[in-house]
């Protein structure tokens, strides 16, 4: 049996279109899956959205939502503070809960970048989840989280130059930055082309976006079906390893 995955993402969406590949290859294998998605409030219509993709890739456990509002939607979570201003303390303590709680050998997340277009809340989720891996770990910080658990290993979701082309150039149409890593950044390059319908009907299951002209939902479904194929077929990952000896 895999051992467990959490992925941790900043919003509906990212989890389908970042990591769908993994997290449904991982399900389909029988090991635990859990997704953390930082904003957008239950109840709202993306909430909805992303229960329905979760389950598309075959994750049995619903997503886990903090409820903090997205750094450009307010309306998100009303009355709820920013995700990227919340304070340092309750964020860290909040994921450190959900990592204990999971137990994950793994945990997947945005790399530093925010991956290629920089948002604000995917940079913010990178370093909280890198600070909430190590806090996890240590008995004495966050003891009301539950037992220390000290995953392996965080994956970082990114894309190195050299694989970049086809999607920068659609991000670039669409007024969007195009921020890629060095090649030699990447240590896992995953086929995920057995999982791409999978990945591909999460992905649709976030109706509000795909309906966007400029959000990468929309600009894919509107795609020839081959290119889109070409785009989800491959996902990149940097490892940052946390455990002494870890494979």
């Amino acid at each position: 049996m895999p051992t467990s995955l959490l992925g941790v993402f900043a919003h509906p969406d990212d989890e389908a279109l970042l990591a769908g590949g993994v997290l449904a290859r991982h399900a389909a294998a029988g090991g635990r899956t859990a997704v953390v998605t930082a904003t957008w409030a239950p109840g709202t219509p993306r909430a909805g959205e992303l229960t329905d993709a979760v389950a598309a890739l075959g994750v049995r456990e619903p997503p886990r939502m903090l409820g903090y509002a997205d750094h450009r939607v307010p309306a998100s979570a009303p009355g709820r503070s920013r995700w990227c201003e919340v304070p340092l303390d309750e964020a860290v303590g909040r994921l450190v809960a959900h990592i204990r709680e999971v137990r994950p050998g793994t945990v997947v997340t945005h790399d530093a970048y925010g991956q290629l277009t920089g948002h604000p809340d995917h940079r913010h989720t990178h370093r909280m989840v890198l600070l909430a891996v190590t806090a996890a770990g240590l008995g004495q910080l966050y003891p009301e989280a539950g037992e220390p658990w000290q995953p392996r290993a965080v994956q970082l979701a990114t894309h190195p130059h050299a694989g970049v082309a086809e999607l920068g150039e659609l991000l670039g149409r669409a007024g969007k930055s195009v921020l890629s890593v060095p090649d030699a950044h990447v240590t896992e390059t995953v086929d995920v082309r057995p999982w791409r319908d999978r990945k591909w009907a999460a992905i649709l299951a976030h109706r509000s976006q795909v309906e966007r002209e400029r959000a990468l939902p929309g600009i894919l479904s509107r795609l020839p079906e081959e290119a889109r194929d070409r785009v989800l077929g491959t996902e990149y990952y940097s490892r940052v390893t946390l455990a002494p000896g870890a494979a």
